[in-house]
């Protein structure tokens, strides 16, 4: 039963993928979430998820698709690319959904397998992934102030294009805290428990992130200024 509805929301995504538009960002959800279609909470969704019910997958995927396929598009920067990503993680969803035992938000769940389908994707490109176990101390760029909070530097009027281009030359451990904190939103135990590393280490990368960012959009504003 779980491989007929797996089937069958696969083949739904596989129709969305050609009428689907863009889909815009959204906050993360909170709490348990209830679809008003279907007058079913995310947590009675969960459970006859488990039981293989095509209708409780449709739940699940309507209410998370969003987020999910933003954070892909975050990661990769390719519409196309980011709507296969997504797809795969719902399938994954889908195959390991017998497997999620409550520990953790269900969100927080759903997006360590998001990003670990993205992350995979990337190694296989050959892109270099740094690693979120780093530790603080072997850190030669360690701040001298506490860190892992806004930058102000990064805020503002910064071109979109021009900061997009940016993140996509972070190498792919950087780029994902970065996504996951300053653009997704998410607090840093959250990310923790969602690529699994410590939050001292989430807040290290992201502070990685953000000084390699600066150095890219500095360089780029530089070439910018040549040749206008």
């Amino acid at each position: 039963m779980v491989e007929n509805a797996c089937a069958a929301t696969s083949a739904n995504l596989y129709n969305e993928k050609s009428s689907k538009p863009h889909l815009k960002q959204v906050a993360a959800g909170k709490g348990d979430l209830t679809d008003p279609k279907q007058g079913i909470t995310e947590a009675e969704a969960i459970e006859q998820a488990k039981q293989g019910h095509e209708a409780a997958f449709e739940v699940l995927y309507h209410l998370h698709k969003r987020r999910v396929y933003s954070l892909c598009l975050r990661m990769v920067s390719n519409p196309a690319q980011a709507e296969d990503l997504a797809q795969e993680a719902f399938l994954q969803l889908f195959r390991k959904i017998g497997t999620f035992r409550g520990e953790s938000a269900f969100s927080t769940w759903l997006h360590r397998m998001t990003v670990n389908v993205v992350l995979m994707q990337l190694r296989k490109k050959g892109l270099p992934v740094v690693s979120l176990e780093e530790t603080l101390e072997a850190d030669d760029e360690a701040p001298r102030k506490e860190f892992g909070t806004k930058d102000v530097k990064l805020t503002g009027s910064i071109d979109r294009l021009q900061l997009q281009r940016a993140i996509d030359r972070l190498p792919p451990g950087y780029r994902t805290v970065f996504v996951l904190h300053d653009i997704e939103g998410f607090e840093h135990n959250e990310i923790a428990e969602i690529v699994g590393c410590s939050i001292g280490n989430s807040k290290s990368q992201l502070h990685k992130a953000r000084l390699k960012l600066r150095d890219y959009l500095k360089f780029m504003r530089a070439e910018k200024a040549k040749t206008g």
